[in-house]
C-alpha cells in the first residue's frame, strides 16, 4: 500500500509556528473521523475541506512535519493520525486536573473525549468542603488543601481552571508553583503567569459577544440592500411619471 508520505522525523527544532500548531488538532479531528470510517488515503483538497481550511495552507502545515503526500494518492490517514498525534504529544497519557467543579466544571468532568485524545482526569479539585468526597464523572472530588500533594503524586503538569474569576489567579498561583506549566483557563480574567507557563483561554461570553457583532453587521447588510431596493423602486416610479423631457408630466391638454 502506498504510504502517502516521505518522513522526516518530526522534532521542536523545525521550528514549527503557532499558527501551524493551532491548526493540527483540526487536522487530527478531520482525520480521525476518516479513520473511524475507514476511509485509507486523503487528498489535500478533502481533508483541507474537511478542517475548514484551504489546500495550500493545509500543505505547507504538513511540509512542518515532514510529509509531502503522493501525487494522485494523497495523505496516508491512519499515519497522519500517528504523527500528527505525536507531534502534538497525545501519543502518551497526560494527567490532567480540574480546579472548580461547579456546573461548567462538572461538564469537563463528564466529557468523555479526554481518554480518547491522550489526557486522563487524574483529580477533581474544589474549595468547597461540602464537595469533598462526592463522586463526579466517578471522581470524588478532593479539597483545595491537597492541591499541592495531588499534582506532585500524579506528576501532572496539565491544569483546568473552572473556577469563577475571582479565585483564577490564586488557583493559577498554587498550580504554577506546585510544577503545573501548561494551563486551560474557563475562568473569565486574564491569567499572569511566568516565563515558560502556556495559558490557553477559553471564554465562551467573548465567543459569544464576536457572534453577536457579525449578527448585526448581518443585519445592517441586510437592511441597507432593503433601503437601496426601495430608493431603486422609487427612483423608477418617479421617472415613469416624468414627461420624455423629464421634468414634467407627460400629460396632453383638455
Amino acid at each position: 500500500m502506498a504510504t502517502g508520505r516521505t518522513h522526516r522525523p518530526a522534532t521542536r527544532s523545525r521550528g514549527i509556528p503557532e499558527a501551524t500548531v493551532a491548526r493540527l488538532p483540526l487536522y487530527l479531528r478531520a482525520l480521525t473521523a476518516l479513520s473511524e470510517r475507514s476511509v485509507p488515503t486523503v487528498s489535500s483538497e478533502e481533508l483541507a475541506a474537511a478542517a475548514g481550511v484551504n489546500s495550500a495552507k493545509l500543505r505547507k502545515d504538513f511540509s512542518y512535519l515532514g510529509s509531502y503526500g503522493t501525487r494522485g494518492v494523497g495523505y496516508d490517514v491512519e499515519y497522519l493520525v500517528y504523527q500528527i498525534s505525536r507531534e502534538l504529544g497525545l501519543t502518551q497519557d497526560w494527567p490532567v486536573v480540574i480546579v472548580g467543579i461547579g456546573n461548567l466544571g462538572a461538564a469537563l468532568a463528564n466529557y468523555g473525549g479526554f481518554a480518547s485524545r491522550g489526557f486522563r482526569v487524574a483529580a477533581l479539585i474544589d474549595a468547597d468542603p461540602a464537595m469533598a468526597g462526592k463522586p463526579v464523572a466517578g471522581i470524588p472530588v478532593q479539597h483545595t488543601d491537597e492541591l499541592e500533594k495531588i499534582i506532585k503524586d500524579n506528576g501532572v503538569s496539565i491544569g483546568v481552571i473552572a473556577t469563577p474569576a475571582g479565585a483564577a489567579q490564586p488557583v493559577c498561583d498554587r498550580l504554577v508553583a506546585a510544577g503545573v506549566t501548561s494551563i486551560l483557563n474557563f475562568a473569565p480574567t486574564v491569567l499572569s503567569v511566568p516565563d515558560g507557563v502556556d495559558v490557553r483561554k477559553v471564554d465562551l461570553s467573548i465567543e459569544l459577544q464576536i457572534l453577536a457583532f457579525h449578527e448585526q453587521r448581518k443585519a445592517g447588510e441586510e437592511a441597507a440592500d432593503a433601503e437601496g431596493t426601495t430608493a431603486a423602486a422609487v427612483v423608477r416610479k418617479d421617472s415613469a411619471e416624468q414627461g420624455p423631457d423629464g421634468d414634467v408630466p407627460a400629460v396632453m391638454p383638455a
